[in-house]
């Protein structure tokens, strides 16, 4: 496995599957770290050193679509519509604005845009910042440290050959629990839940967590292999409806990231460098398409899920101010 162990003592790797309709083999992430200069304050090291996966630019995203409220453009919409200004959306609709992809959800063939980037050979994504690394401080020496993937397009499961799930704009996240400094607990964000394990648990590249990047959906695991969803927060070795992980390609989403100090009694977000845009994160709607109609090009439900589904909350809405690390029960990982 190739990785890169700078400075530091401490090496946070990512593993991922590439997207089924990008690229023809599963693809393979690991964070590294990097040096950022001209910060206002200085980010936590233990932020840049432990972290963790198929990216899109998020400006660039932005290019590719239209605010929409009920698949009608949003009057007085700022344009272009940037990091800067996404947030004055709020005053326009807030949690009904869809940012709608310009050629559709079901567009056929896909643009490229919906692919990403792929990493280079360093493991960065080259003219794509795709990751926001939040360090929420909790008081007492306890502190979070998130780190969030933005992927343009989300490719859902399929259950008997049927696939379910697609939509525009992806967020997922793992987030670290540190104890003055030092790891307790990794998160790792799966669809609408997830699993903790405790940081002795995970697999590592040096003393780095590995996180495995699910094909299409983006959702991440601990371990490689096929993990059935049906029952959110219990993964089990096969199901009705599986993501898959794989070794693959690195990516390391700390060569290309904005980094911000959260406060959670003031839900405020500073960016650590005066030029990184930090409006964006206000943005309290959708960040894909709205939820096509049975009628649409494309579209079909079967006992009520749809194969477009209506896009994510950006990471605002992910509730950066948790006291516990989520998991409705412990997990213990194979050794």
């Amino acid at each position: 496995m190739v990785y890169t162990q700078l400075s530091f003592n401490f090496i946070f790797a990512l593993l991922l599957c590439q997207h089924a309709f990008s690229m023809p083999l599963p693809f393979r992430l690991v964070a590294d770290i990097v040096g950022i200069e001209e910060r206002q304050s200085a980010i936590p090291d233990y932020a840049i050193t432990y972290e963790t996966h198929f990216p899109a630019d998020l400006a660039a995203h932005l290019t590719h679509v239209t605010p929409e409220i009920n698949f009608t453009t949003v009057a007085d919409a700022p344009s272009p519509l940037t990091l800067d200004n996404l947030n004055n959306l709020n005053s326009l609709g807030g949690t009904n604005v869809y940012l709608t992809a310009k050629e559709g959800v079901n567009a056929n063939p896909q643009p490229s845009w919906f692919n990403g980037v792929v990493p280079d050979s360093s493991g960065k994504t080259q003219g794509a910042t795709s990751c926001a690394i939040i360090v929420a401080d909790k008081g007492n020496g306890e502190t979070d440290v998130f780190y969030f993937y933005f992927y343009a397009f989300d490719q859902g499961n399929k259950v008997l050959g049927i696939e379910f799930g697609d939509h525009i704009g992806d967020w997922e996240h793992n987030m670290i629990r540190f104890q003055n400094g030092v790891p307790q607990s990794v998160w790792y964000s799966q669809h609408s839940n997830g699993e903790a394990f405790t940081y002795n648990a995970t697999q590592k590249v040096g003393v780095r967590p590995v996180t495995y990047v699910a094909r299409g959906t983006h959702a991440n695991y601990a371990i490689p292999g096929t993990h059935d969803h049906t029952i959110p927060g219990l993964n089990l070795p096969e199901g009705p409806l599986e993501d898959y992980t794989s070794q693959g390609a690195l990516w390391d989403p700390t060569l290309n990231a904005y980094e911000f100090a959260y406060s959670v009694a003031a839900n405020t977000f500073t960016p650590y460098t005066s030029s990184t845009p930090v409006n964006w994160l206000y943005f309290n709607g959708q960040w894909g398409d709205q939820q096509l109609p049975n009628s649409a090009q494309g579209q079909y439900e079967v006992f009520g899920e749809a194969r477009y589904v209506g896009g994510p909350t950006g990471p605002d809405d992910k509730d950066l101010g948790r006291t516990e690390q989520r998991a409705p029960r412990p997990y213990v990982m194979d050794a």
